[in-house]
């Protein structure tokens, strides 16, 4: 019997729940019949060269790309993350953090002072942040001075450090850190919460893969917390299982990049830098 190629699963997500992408690739691979290699993506070159049979994406670029038209993508699923916050819902926040000897005590402390995002392209991490200030009358005076730091996880590493005041991050990495070093409950404060927003889809190629074959991606998706030992590797990433969504649901996103652009509030690089990735020539 011939060999099946191989299905190319990628992540752009974050580094801390990548046994969750990690199964998900095996146990798609095996509902297939067809090897799964688990890709940790660089960056969004990949989605936009649609190299990829299925990723874990971050929404912004998944409405950047979709809004294009220049490449096909279907949003399948996500996740439902554990926890009474997140109401049974495919959502998740952005907890604003700080330390805990600091005196920062409400966002409005926050007014100016030195803050890091994860990437420019990360809701979670920069784009709620904007939006955020696009909705205050102080908002161009509340943003001070920003510093890329990669991942979420660096940038909670920046502010335990003293180097900036604070952060936004993801509220499922932020629970993954907290519960791998308890002791991270007393050294950092969270001062506002932002959102909730729809949380990063599960997107495939509808080029790579057949409709049949990508009902088999959602429908592996959703049945993973049924087998206990693949609940368990779920449960550490903070996910209860996966639901089934589209890409409607990311309507949210779509209005609030949109009153994000029209404040004025984005970077002068920030469009520049993406479609010139969309087009193939930088990062």
């Amino acid at each position: 019997m011939p060999r099946r190629s191989m299905l190319r699963v990628a992540t752009h997500l974050a580094p801390g729940v990548l046994p969750a992408y990690a199964l998900a690739a095996q146990r798609v691979g095996e509902r297939l019949g067809r090897p799964a290699e688990l890709v940790v993506a660089a960056d969004y070159g990949r989605c936009v060269a649609d190299v990829d049979h299925v990723c874990f994406v971050c929404s912004v670029p998944y409405v950047l790309l979709a809004a294009t038209g220049a490449i096909r993508m279907e949003v399948l699923a996500a996740p439902l993350l554990r926890g009474r916050r997140y109401g049974r819902r495919p959502i998740y926040f952005s907890d604003v953090v700080v330390r805990a000897d600091s005196g920062y005590r409400t966002l409005d402390d926050l007014r100016g002072e030195r803050w890091a995002f994860n990437e420019p392209y990360s809701h979670s991490g920069f784009l709620v942040v904007l939006h955020e200030a696009a909705t205050r009358t102080d908002g161009h005076e509340f943003l001070g001075d920003a510093v890329e730091a990669g991942f979420h996880d660096e940038s909670l590493r920046m502010v335990l450090r003293g180097e900036v005041a604070w952060a936004a991050i993801d509220s499922q990495v932020l629970g993954i850190w907290m519960r791998r070093q308890p002791s991270l409950r007393r050294r950092l404060r969270v001062v506002a919460t932002l959102g909730p927003s729809t949380i990063q889809p599960v997107v495939a190629s509808t080029r790579r893969l057949t409709g049949a074959e990508r009902a088999g991606v959602t429908e592996t998706l959703t049945a993973l917390h049924l087998e206990p030992a693949d609940q368990l590797v779920l449960h550490r990433a903070g996910i209860a299982r996966f639901v089934a969504i589209g890409g409607e649901a990311y309507d949210d996103i779509r209005s609030m990049l949109a009153t994000v652009e029209r404040s004025g509030l984005l970077p002068t690089w920030w469009r520049p830098r993406w479609e010139a990735l969309a087009a193939g020539t930088g990062r």
